[in-house]
């Protein structure tokens, strides 16, 4: 009977993560859903230009962008390296998501705005969390300014408030009989 010898190379031991490393992950993901939701809401409004929702959406295209910006800026000043492959998944996905037709192969669905409101909100949402996150963490770290993020903070519960009014809006209109 022949026997095999077995390996005596070793796997490598993986040490639990450092905090530092773990918040470059979350950040990093926070990053990627920034982009998707800067890219989206530069899609919405100009799909809806001229409409109330994208003369809405328009200014909160520009506070998105800025204040994914504002996340790269914090992430330097944390020595936190930007995951180039996780910006660019992100990126492919939003245009993935475009692809869908919403029941329209010629036109624009009203669904396709009713779907891209609940996607930004759910970014908006994810973005105070991280803003949330962050403002805690300012408290032991100097390099984290806590006046900044409580306004950062407040603008995505502002930004959140619009959405929400936007999407009841939308959803009206998208399901109206006629």
């Amino acid at each position: 009977m022949h026997t095999h010898a077995r390996s005596r190379t070793r796997l490598p031991v993986f040490t639990a993560r450092s905090g530092h490393d773990l918040l470059g992950i979350y950040l990093n993901d926070h990053l990627a859903g920034a982009t998707v939701g800067t890219e989206r809401s530069r899609h919405l409004a100009t799909a809806c230009r001229g409409t109330e929702i994208g003369d809405a959406v328009t200014p909160l295209a520009a506070e998105i962008a800025e204040d994914r910006r504002s996340l790269v800026k914090i992430m330097r000043r944390l020595d936190i390296p930007v995951r180039r492959y996780k910006v660019y998944a992100g990126l492919l996905g939003e245009r993935a998501g475009r692809l869908k037709s919403n029941g329209a192969l010629v036109r624009r669905s009203p669904l396709s705005s009713l779907l891209e409101l609940e996607l930004l909100r759910l970014g908006v949402q994810g973005k105070a969390c991280v803003w949330g996150v962050l403002r805690e963490l300012a408290d032991r770290d100097a390099r984290l300014d806590p006046r900044h993020l409580d306004d950062l903070l407040e603008r995505a519960r502002r930004q959140l408030r619009i959405l929400e009014g936007l999407h009841e809006l939308q959803a009206g209109q998208s399901f109206s009989p006629g």
